[in-house]
């Protein structure tokens, strides 16, 4: 894991879930899961911190942003998820009085996602296909100048609203005539 407090809020999740037999609990079920819910999005965030210390350590201050430039530093499956999974925990977070609290099973499908992306965040950022280093040494992210940019092959045109072809408007009708 990224960094041992993350990892203690993740352990924390844990035991909130599913609490150790013969423990009496005093929380119900719907409040414990609420709870680990807001443990395990503070630890992705913490993850996150963690991540983006090692590549701009400014982004750090800047909340969901975080999340939003992933993409560029780390495979696109990473950052989608990562987004899905902290708007998913702050949806569970978040008390309202006309829902019913998230269960226990689907946080602790949410705490396998959290230490899934814990690690990936761990690896560090990769460099996508559409990042290039200049021979200068800075990192531009962007295509690079030699490759064609070519629309895909399943894109279809969409004809504009009117009348078909052939055929022409109706003209306007102005007040009863």
């Amino acid at each position: 894991m990224t960094d041992d407090t993350a990892r203690a809020d993740v352990n924390a999740a844990q035991s909130l879930l599913r609490p150790a037999a013969g423990t009496m609990t005093v929380l119900g079920p719907g409040v414990r899961a609420r709870a680990s819910a807001l443990l395990l999005r503070r630890a992705l965030e913490r993850g996150l911190d963690d991540f983006w210390q090692g590549v701009v350590p400014g982004m750090t201050r800047i909340g969901k942003h975080r999340i939003l430039c992933l993409g560029a530093y780390t495979d696109r499956e990473t950052a989608r998820r990562c987004y899905l999974i902290w708007s998913a925990l702050s949806t569970a977070c978040h008390y309202r009085a006309h829902e019913l609290p998230p269960g226990p099973s689907e946080i602790q499908g949410r705490l396998l996602e959290v230490e899934a992306l814990l690690e990936a965040l761990e690896r560090g950022p990769t460099v996508p296909h559409s990042v290039s280093a200049s021979p200068s040494g800075p990192v531009h992210v962007g295509r690079p100048a030699t490759t064609p940019v070519a629309p895909p092959a399943a894109v279809r045109s969409v004809p504009k609203p009117g009348p078909p072809p052939g055929r022409r408007a109706a003209p306007p009708v102005i007040g009863d005539q």
